[in-house]
């Protein structure tokens, strides 16, 4: 390795060659790398207004070239380009530019080929530069050269250079497609055919291919397109890509490099061109369906951010955020929200426009560096579309609740159609009904059905709408808060039901406990060895031995209905003894319940579930009918498999009791056909001795008739030949009318053709003869033109010949004047000479 370079004693630091590919390889998508070159066109240091993209073929090299109309570069800015880091590109007029790393040009033209040369013109200066790995390999260089030219004058076949740019001259005529001088100079005319005086051509050759040696980039399929293969596409993917696309359709962009362009920039300002076609550009923000605007304030930047929202015109599969940073795309169709989720159709077809100013793309601008704020930014964005399509949902239901299809089936158009003038680049608000898509290839502002806006010098039309603004607040906000204080209020109004209902559960319970106590304190009392001392119990222990009667231990309901809640009465005399037969039917109850329901044992409820009127106690009622409750025993049902089922079954003896009354009938019966049976043999014997003869008879008069129906078949067979015969003689025939009516058709025909020919012949002639007479009035008034236009020339000429003279009479009377003002100052300094 050669000595380091010294500055002040310490080493400057360098560059292997490399590094070209290394760096090179930060763009794994191509389209990437040719928008860092269009980028470079765009900024506003350059300027362009329009540029051309193109495949062609120099000496048998593949090139994609690169040209533009912008300002060109000079010899300084030319090295700056070619070297790594050097950025001082501002603002200009609100402009911003895009590029800010001052690696963009190295990164992007060595992605897509090996070598590359730029030639650039400017006001003032005409240079040449090259940036090639194959040339570095060739001469070994350990460190990046880049040869640069400055050319002084050029002439009509050569031109002249400084002498210290003899051997870049030498380099590049030697390792580049030209290899003369002529050569250069006719690129360098070339950017002169771009209607522009300055601009700036670059040429990449060596193409970047794949591993099976095929382009990367497919020129045929369409021939106004550059378009990436499949199967290159899957295995270049940008980050920004990754986001399960595989599971979504592929949105054009990401293959087509002209729908690419039409998004490439969130408001063109620049003319590009693919191929020869010019792009048909969007303005993304107004190119939607139900267009909402939104506002965004992060808390780390002190102006508003707006969002657009909107439903796609063009594709229902394609949705998402498109990201700008200073104008430029830097992620497409970002899925966030809502839209992540497949089985949710909320957010389907949306896209939100928003221009990240305030974010840092990567080094590749196909991503923003995963940051706080980054991950802020989507969470909040996403949150708004969730709300934009909520309040699209509640407009479209209350404007048409007759309406069932779902905005996401409904077609759509555009609510704006904007167009770009090809002359000042300025975009004109069309009017609606107009559709964009059968607008003219070339469109121009004198073009605009609106006189306001009908000519390039007249500013453009504010963007902003007043249907864009956003509404706050939300109108299903208004709504769902209205139905959420409706819930509340139903939740408050639930809660005092219920503690109402426990209230009231609560008092009879202690109304139940309360009789309890009440019954229990009669039945104590009411015992005969207990003495009755009313308002005190009996002892516990004056319970257990002084009473033998039997006591109501538990109680069994046999109705479903509960018993009613009576007033409850002081004892009484009266109402003693039937009290006593209360509890003994109460007794009773329960023993019958516990004998017939021997297989389940009874279920135990309290003394309130009998179905007995408490009026009883009273005294002042009688008791409520109870309901029949049926206990069958021994009967089998279907759902119990244990008890055996006896179904209906009838007795053999009560039959036969039943029916002796008929006996004597039967038997006198059975004897009368007994007696009658030789008299019906001797009749049956006789009948079929008759019925033998008469068989006889007919089975000779059939053979007659069969004979007879054989004869007369015979005669019907010789008939149906001679018909048939006669039917294939007709065939014959009608196949021959047939044949003479095909010929006759085929002479009509000839016929036919024969007069439309010559019809046609005579009017071609006839047309022949209109196009010579206008071709010779077209002639004579060419003629007259060209004459018209060599006396308007040779006037020309003239009026240029005495402008001259009129110049020069005017330079020497000029001059004169000059002499005749020197000769008068002198003549007045002499007059003041001899006075004084």
């Amino acid at each position: 390795m050669a000595a380091a370079q010294m500055v002040r004693g310490v080493p400057l630091s360098t560059l292997c060659p490399k590094f070209l590919h290394t760096n090179s390889t930060s763009h794994t998508w191509p389209f990437s790398a040719i928008a860092e070159l269009i980028d470079n066109a765009y900024d506003p240091d350059v300027n362009a207004k329009q540029i051309w993209i193109d495949k062609t073929q120099i000496k048998d090299l593949e090139c994609l070239t690169f040209m533009d109309n912008g300002n060109g570069l000079s010899s300084d800015m030319m090295h700056m380009m070619l070297s790594f880091g050097y950025s001082d590109k501002k603002a200009v007029n609100g402009k911003h530019p895009i590029g800010m790393y001052g690696n963009g040009f190295k990164s992007g033209s060595m992605r897509l080929g090996q070598d590359a040369i730029v030639l650039s013109k400017s006001k003032n200066d005409l240079c040449v530069g090259m940036l090639s790995q194959t040339y570095l390999k060739k001469i070994g260089a350990k460190q990046i050269t880049v040869p640069i030219i400055s050319i002084k004058k050029p002439e009509a076949k050569q031109f002249s250079v400084m002498e210290e740019h003899l051997a870049s001259l030498r380099d590049i005529l030697d390792h580049s497609p030209f290899n003369t001088e002529e050569e250069l100079l006719t690129e360098l005319r070339a950017i002169e055919s771009s209607c522009s005086s300055t601009g700036t051509r670059i040429i990449i050759w060596n193409l970047r291919r794949t591993s099976a040696g095929k382009m990367e980039f497919d020129f045929t399929t369409d021939r106004y397109d550059i378009c990436i293969p499949s199967d290159v596409l899957k295995s270049t993917t940008e980050p920004n890509q990754r986001q399960g696309r595989q599971e979504y359709s592929v949105p054009e962009s990401e293959y087509s490099l002209r729908a690419y362009c039409s998004v490439l920039y969130m408001k063109p300002r620049m003319q590009i061109n693919i191929q020869g076609q010019k792009v048909r550009t969007q303005l993304i923000t107004k190119s939607l369906a139900h267009i909402a605007r939104e506002i965004y304030k992060p808390s780390f930047v002190k102006q508003k951010i707006p969002i657009t929202f909107g439903y796609n015109t063009k594709s229902k599969d394609h949705y998402g955020l498109m990201m700008y940073h200073k104008n430029r795309l830097i992620k497409a169709y970002h899925r966030v929200g809502c839209q992540l989720n497949a089985s949710n159709k909320q957010g389907i077809e949306v896209i939100g426009v928003i221009e990240c100013n305030f974010l840092e793309p990567t080094h590749n601008k196909q991503d923003f560096d995963n940051t706080d704020k980054y991950r802020n930014t989507i969470r909040n964005v996403a949150t708004k579309l969730e709300e934009y399509c909520k309040e699209i949902r509640f407009k479209r239901k209350n404007s048409n609740r007759s309406n069932n299809v779902p905005i996401e089936e409904e077609e759509k158009c555009p609510d704006q159609n904007w167009a770009q003038c090809d002359k000042c680049l300025k975009w004109r608000r069309m009017p609606d009904g107009i559709n964009n898509d059968k607008l003219p290839e070339e469109w121009f502002c004198y073009m605009n059905p609106d006189p306001q806006f009908r000519r390039c010098e007249t500013m453009e039309e504010p963007e902003d709408s007043d249907s864009e603004q956003p509404a706050n607040p939300k109108t299903y906000k208004i709504q769902e808060k209205e139905e959420k204080k409706k819930q509340e209020e139903m939740k408050e109004f639930k809660k005092f039901q219920e503690e109402k209902r426990q209230r009231e559960l609560l008092f009879k319970a202690n109304a139940l406990k309360r009789l309890k106590e009440e019954r229990t304190w009669r039945k104590m009392t009411s015992t005969p060895n207990t003495p009755k001392t009313p308002g005190k119990c009996a002892s516990a222990s004056g319970l257990s031995t002084s009473s033998s009667q039997p006591v109501i231990t538990d109680v069994f309901s046999l109705s479903k209905t509960p018993s009613r809640m009576k007033r409850l009465q002081p004892t009484t005399p009266q109402n003693e003894s039937k009290r006593q037969k209360l509890d003994g039917l109460k007794r009773k109850l329960v023993t019958d319940m516990s004998l017939s329901s021997s297989t389940t044992p009874p279920t135990p409820v309290p003394c309130k579930d009998l179905n007995i009127d408490d009026n009883l106690l009273e005294g002042s009622s009688t008791p409520a009918p109870m309901e029949p409750t049926l206990h069958p025993v021994g009967v089998r049902t279907e759902s119990d498999p244990k008890v055996p089922f006896y179904g209906m079954a009838f007795s053999h003896a009560a039959l036969e009791a039943r029916s002796t009354g008929n006996y004597a009938t039967e038997e006198m019966r059975d004897k009368s056909t007994q007696m009658q049976g030789p008299r019906v043999k001797d009749e049956e014997e006789m009948n079929s001795s008759t019925a033998a003869n008469d068989g006889a008879k007919v089975m000779e008069e059939g053979m007659i008739s069969i004979i007879q129906a054989q004869k007369e078949q015979d005669q019907l067979m010789e008939l149906l030949q001679s018909v048939f015969n006669e039917r294939d003689s007709f065939k014959e025939s009608v196949k021959e009318l047939h044949a003479q009516l095909e010929l006759e058709k085929q002479c009509a025909d000839c016929q036919t053709a024969r007069e439309k020919a010559e019809k046609l012949s005579r009017e071609k002639e006839a047309l022949l003869e209109t196009h010579s007479r206008h071709n010779q009035e077209h002639a004579k008034h060419f003629e007259d033109l060209t004459c018209r236009l060599e006396k308007s020339s040779n006037e020309i000429e003239k009026l240029l010949l005495k402008v001259k003279q009129l110049e020069e009479e005017k330079a020497t009377i000029s001059a004169e004047c000059e002499m005749n003002k020197s000769s008068l100052t002198e003549l007045k300094n002499k007059m003041a000479d001899l006075l004084n």
